[in-house]
């Protein structure tokens, strides 16, 4: 049974309906964790919400996770961040058009002994095969996700075949992004993260940035409407006005104020 079984069903306004006879508006988003976790939906989705009277339900999973869901109609937006993944969902017919919506970083975490030797690194692929070289600890994520797919992208730069130690000094968790963090400071591992996910994280431990700056740790984030003839469930009217919103004045404008800690999450980039 879908995500879809569980949230507000749509129904067409017959012609003439005043607005005390018109139903609920509402989307279900297919997200990456990240834009859940870091508390942005809870600045956005009221505000579009306000401006549209669409209300917007999150699933906050890994990108993949995410993807396969859409692809199974489960869904009416899609926002992740693997730009190559994202591709392929439009070229196979499942989305109509993905959009560049925000940027923000990719960092290496680490305990404040740095086992490794990396801290103060800006090449990352360097980093990975200095840490694979010195046996210390890597907790991933393993599990598809957008941040998991760029550490696999980062690995094979290094020229290391990290799935072979698996178990060893390199440690898949399965879990998400705040689990996999959890589990780093757990046992002394460094981890990939997303900088939006580091700067929420409450239980920091000992550990800081490691290796940030490297061109190779740029995150993109994109973002898709689930392609109606595909899946005729999809509510392509309110789900377009979604991506609109975002992607106009005021929806980049919200996603460039949201600040935690008094640090920028996310930076719009949408173009016109």
């Amino acid at each position: 049974m879908g995500v879809r079984t569980f949230v507000s069903t749509f129904a067409l306004l017959s012609l003439g309906a005043g607005p005390a006879l018109a139903q609920d508006r509402t989307i279900l988003v297919q997200s990456t964790t990240s834009t859940a976790n870091s508390g942005l939906y809870d600045t956005l989705l009221p505000q579009f919400n306000e401006a549209t009277g669409i209300t917007a339900n999150v699933v906050a999973v890994g990108t993949g996770q995410a993807i396969r869901n859409a692809e199974n109609c489960d869904g009416d937006v899609l926002l992740v961040h693997a730009k190559s993944a994202e591709e392929a969902f439009v070229a196979e017919g499942f989305g109509v058009k993905r959009s560049d919506l925000m940027y923000n970083d990719f960092i290496v975490v680490g305990p404040a002994d740095d086992p490794a030797g990396v801290g103060g690194m800006n090449d990352a692929a360097a980093a990975l095969a200095k840490i694979a070289t010195s046996g210390a600890l890597f907790a991933s994520r393993g599990d598809d996700s957008g941040t998991h797919k760029k550490e696999m992208s980062l690995w094979q730069g290094a020229g290391v075949d990290a799935a072979a130690a698996s178990g060893q000094w390199y440690r898949e968790t399965g879990s998400g992004m705040g689990a996999t963090l959890n589990a780093a400071v757990g046992m002394n591992a460094y981890a990939l993260t997303d900088r939006a996910t580091w700067i929420s994280f409450e239980n920091k431990s000992d550990f800081d940035i490691v290796v940030e700056g490297d061109q190779d740790l740029f995150n993109q984030y994109g973002v898709i409407l689930v392609n109606p003839e595909r899946c005729p469930t999809v509510n392509a009217r309110d789900g377009q006005e979604f991506i609109d919103w975002l992607l106009s004045p005021a929806g980049q404008t919200a996603i460039a104020a949201y600040r935690l800690n008094g640090q920028q999450l996310f930076f719009p980039n949408a173009r016109p």
